[in-house]
């Protein structure tokens, strides 16, 4: 199942002009506020409408300006998650659920309302009204109710964004479980990086209205030409395998035949994780650091170097653990002599990899 959409509108601050494909999976509309990535799932789900549009689900048209085809919202069978959780406050959870399923066939189906519930764990929930939950129980609540309606397509619109920390962590696993067990492309708003390294199976990155890139996460957040949030939002996600738990609170990653020490991560040996260096966080050397602090360091190949505007250089690297990027000074990029192909050392501190930045 698949997503086709192009679309051009004008307005007053900038010229919308995108066009891209999500396959089955979570595809995240990344970039800076004001990037076009709203009016996107919007004029996707037939809420506002563009001023030339085509829009294909899985073969089937909902939108095409060019041959006068626009099929109400109503009738798109598409499922919405906005920010708010924009639950029925006089109804329990189980009464908000079962009407997301009566909504799409008449009658809800229990052994799928039980299948939602187990996977977004809010079996204890369902007897609470929405006034009764946090910001996070109630986002989980919403996301079950849009499954519910038995959509061919979830729109996420920043479904994280009015959430502290807490709650966003307490979130995040029932995104990646939905991304790992639906079979039905997703569409999800984010200007935040450690969301989209966590989540993303495919990542457009949008830039005043137009799309500046879009393929794997690990390709495009690789990229030093592609900087939707700007330099300090830059960071390029690896994957790894738990290779232990230490008892001073430290993970061991497996990181294509590198050791790389995180934070504890609650996950079991061998499972396969996702995690996100920031370039600010990665020091280089020309030769093998000895008697530092920090514990990982990843033999690396230089890519790229791409100097900024002002004082910075984004220096691309190709690891044995993936591909990282290095924010560092150009005077330090002069004094190292670094260019394309040169052997050099990245150097990352253990404790500037939040918990937020690995997930499975």
């Amino acid at each position: 199942m698949t997503l086709s959409v192009r679309l051009k509108h004008q307005f007053d601050a900038f010229e919308l002009d995108v066009a891209f494909e999500a396959p089955r999976g979570i595809t995240v509309l990344f970039g800076r506020s004001g990037a076009g990535k709203s009016t996107i799932v919007r004029a996707v789900a037939g809420l506002e409408r563009a001023r030339e549009a085509e829009v294909v689900l899985s073969g089937k048209t909902l939108e095409d300006t060019s041959r006068g085809i626009r099929l109400p919202a109503h009738k798109r069978n598409i499922g919405y998650i906005f920010q708010d959780a924009r639950l029925f406050p006089h109804m329990s959870v189980r009464q908000n659920l079962e009407y997301g399923a009566r909504l799409r066939r008449g009658d809800g189906d229990a052994s799928e309302l039980s299948r939602v519930v187990e996977m977004l764990g809010i079996g204890a929930l369902l007897a609470r009204r929405p006034a009764g939950l946090s910001g996070g129980e109630r986002q989980r609540v919403a996301i079950g109710r849009a499954l519910l309606c038995r959509p061919a397509l979830l729109l996420a619109d920043e479904p994280l964004a009015a959430l502290d920390e807490a709650r966003k962590a307490e979130i995040m696993p029932y995104f990646e479980r939905l991304r790992d067990e639906i079979d039905i492309p997703v569409l999800y708003v984010t200007h935040a990086p450690a969301e989209v390294a966590r989540l993303a199976d495919w990542v457009v990155a949008l830039d005043n209205g137009r799309v500046a890139r879009a393929g794997a996460a690990r390709d495009v957040l690789s990229d030093p030409a592609v900087l939707p949030t700007g330099v300090r939002g830059a960071g390029a996600v690896i994957e790894a395998r738990v290779a232990r738990h230490d008892a001073d609170g430290l993970s061991a990653l497996d990181a294509g035949g590198v050791e790389l020490c995180v934070p504890h991560i609650d996950r079991e040996i061998g499972a396969r994780v996702r995690v996100r260096i920031a370039a600010q966080d990665v020091m280089l050397s020309r030769a093998k650091p000895d008697g530092l602090s920090a514990l990982n360091i990843l033999p690396a190949t230089v890519r790229e170097r791409r100097d900024g505007a002002g004082p910075g250089a984004m220096i691309a690297l190709e690891t044995p653990a993936g591909a990282v990027l290095a924010r560092i000074t150009r005077r330090s990029a002069d004094a190292m002599e670094i260019c394309s192909g040169q052997s050099i050392y990245a150097v990352v501190k253990t404790v500037s990899i939040a918990p937020e930045d690995a997930g499975s």
